[in-house]
């Protein structure tokens, strides 16, 4: 037999298994690739939207680093100016512009001030003759000569229009080093919203900008006008997240609502100012999870009736393997007792014979024959004799116990049991006992007496040829029936 014939034994005795794991596994694969594709896709559109907020956040950082550049440029002329000893003798309009350069300075985003070291307004970049207020509370430049630009908390200006601020200050030191005052600068937080308003971010979404101590400095969308600037947010677990890196992005929950969030930041530059860009999650994956789902759905379906074909097509495997076995059975027994037939005792008795030459273990063989048939025939016709010969075939496949053991209809009314593996002795034995379970079978009808059968047996151990066998086994039936019938014969010596 070839390498391949247990496997398609396999196919031939369980088809429908085969075919319901090949299924399985067609189903299996299919959901295994959708759901990569659909994963690499969803993670195609995270990319994306990192990409775009990290877009926006660079354009805001780079236009908040431009203005505080402005801003400090204009500090720095200030403090030049104010440092000039003829700065006195200059006359006011000429003074004005030297202290305050108009390139620098605009009114939309908000005003300079030079204040003196007790806090006074003493020059203003919105006129010539400043504005009487007092900034005390500058401690932080009086003890520190070399802090450079300093980015203050929002604010709520108390000159001009009032609006929210931001600061930025620098320090002013006289020819001995000395502290003499302060350069400062206020940033209106409107600038930036106006800024965000002109980026289109989708809903539910925002951008913010915050400065290093959790405080909000700007908005868009504001929730409520001016009710979120100021807000800290030091302690949420998202802004100390963010505050431990210099840039990056991350997808968490939020801490006011509990949504999915997708967070993308950066620092500007050296400053203690962040800007963030908030989407949320499910505007994100929206798309996708439309797609997602109808790609889940037909793929749902295909799977469904893939496995409602293999139901139909297993049922009709099904259905043609048992026809296939019902085939078989038929083609390899005898229609009238049950036994195998003429075919199945020659193929059984080729393949028992090779395996006992090659493992050379004995192979007995029974001629088993109904005694007096013709005359039984005759006096209760065809059925009844059809009847004794179902009785003598149940009776024989009753006695026989060993799985590898084969009893057969030889043909009319004789019979041959096949025994693998059997020596004289146990042939004898086994012999006996089918003889004498047939005789103890009830009598026919108004017979006197119940049928009997005689036995002979023909054995390996002295023959080399199967055929000899077998003419050993039905000599020892002619001698057993010459000796008065209803009896057993081993074979001669």
């Amino acid at each position: 037999m070839t390498p391949r014939s247990p496997r398609f034994a396999l196919y031939r005795s369980h088809p429908e298994l085969i075919l319901n794991l090949g299924s399985c596994l067609a189903v299996l694969a299919i959901v295994a690739i959708v759901s990569y594709l659909l994963a690499r896709e969803r993670d195609n559109v995270e990319v994306s939207a990192i990409r775009s907020s990290n877009n926006i956040v660079q354009l805001i950082e780079s236009d908040i680093l431009r203005n505080v550049e402005l801003y400090d440029q204009s500090l720095q002329g200030l403090i030049w100016a104010v440092g000039r000893k003829e700065l006195p003798e200059i006359p006011g309009p000429v003074r004005q512009r030297l202290l305050f350069n108009e390139a620098f300075v605009d009114r939309k985003r908000g005003d300079v001030l030079w204040l003196d070291k007790q806090g006074n307004v003493v020059g203003d970049s919105t006129s010539s003759a400043p504005r009487k207020a007092n900034f005390a509370g500058t401690e932080a430049h009086l003890h520190n000569a070399n802090l450079g630009l300093l980015v203050g908390p929002p604010f709520k200006a108390r000159l001009g229009d009032l609006d929210w601020c931001i600061s930025f200050s620098r320090r002013i030191s006289d020819a001995k080093g000395e502290f003499a005052g302060l350069a400062v600068g206020a940033l209106r937080l409107s600038y930036f919203s106006e800024l965000f308003q002109r980026l289109d971010i989708g809903e539910d979404s925002s951008i913010n900008l915050l400065n290093t101590d959790g405080q909000l400095l700007a908005r868009q969308p504001s929730r409520t006008q001016d009710s979120q600037i100021g807000s800290n947010y030091a302690e949420r677990p998202n802004f100390k997240r963010i505050l431990s890196e210099q840039s990056g992005s991350f997808t968490a929950r939020s801490s006011s609502n509990g949504k999915p969030r997708m967070y993308t930041f950066a620092r500007v530059a050296q400053l203690p100012l962040i800007v963030l860009v908030v989407h949320s999650a499910e505007d994100v994956f929206e798309s996708w999870r439309r797609t997602a789902i109808l790609v889940s759905v037909a793929t749902g379906g295909l799977c469904v009736g893939i496995l409602w074909l293999t139901l139909l097509l297993g049922r009709e495997l099904r259905r043609r393997h048992e026809a296939e076995q019902g085939l078989a059975t038929l083609a390899a027994t005898d229609s009238l007792t049950g036994l195998a037939n003429r075919r199945r005792l020659d193929q059984v008795l080729r393949q028992e014979w090779a395996r006992a030459q090659r493992n050379r273990k004995p192979l007995a063989v029974l001629m088993v024959d109904v005694d007096h048939f013709r005359a039984f025939n005759q006096r209760h016709g065809h059925a009844g004799g059809d009847h004794a010969l179902r009785e003598v075939a149940k009776t024989i496949e009753a006695c026989i116990r060993r799985p590898a053991d084969l009893a057969a209809r030889y043909g009319g009314e004789e019979f041959q049991v096949v025994l693998p593996e059997t020596d004289l002795s146990g042939a004898q034995m086994l012999a006996e006992r089918i003889r004498s379970s047939v005789e103890a079978l009830a009598p026919f009808a108004d017979d006197a007496h119940s049928v009997t059968v005689s036995i002979g047996i023909g054995l390996s151990g002295t023959q080399h040829d199967l055929a000899k066998v077998l003419g050993a086994a039905d000599e020892a039936l002619y001698r057993a029936k010459a000796n008065g019938r209803n009896r057993v014969e081993g074979p001669a010596d």
